[in-house]
C-alpha cells in the first residue's frame, strides 16, 4: 500500500512543479523569487500528501 501512495505521490509533485513552472513563467515572477514559490508550493503539497495519507492509513 504504501509503495503506490509513494508513486501516487512522487507523480502529484512532479505535475504540481511543472504547473507551478508555468505559474512562474506566466505571472514573469523573477528567477530570485522563483525558488521561495516553489519551495512553500512544494512543502504545502507535502503536508497534505502526508495528511492524506494518515487520513487513508487510520480510517
Amino acid at each position: 500500500m504504501i509503495s503506490v501512495f509513494i508513486v501516487f505521490a512522487i507523480f502529484i509533485l512532479f505535475y504540481v512543479n511543472k504547473m507551478t513552472n508555468s505559474l512562474c513563467i506566466q505571472k514573469e515572477i523573477p528567477e530570485e523569487r522563483q525558488h521561495k514559490v516553489f519551495r512553500t508550493i512544494n512543502v504545502l503539497i507535502t503536508i497534505l500528501l502526508i495528511s492524506s495519507y494518515l487520513e487513508i492509513l487510520y480510517t
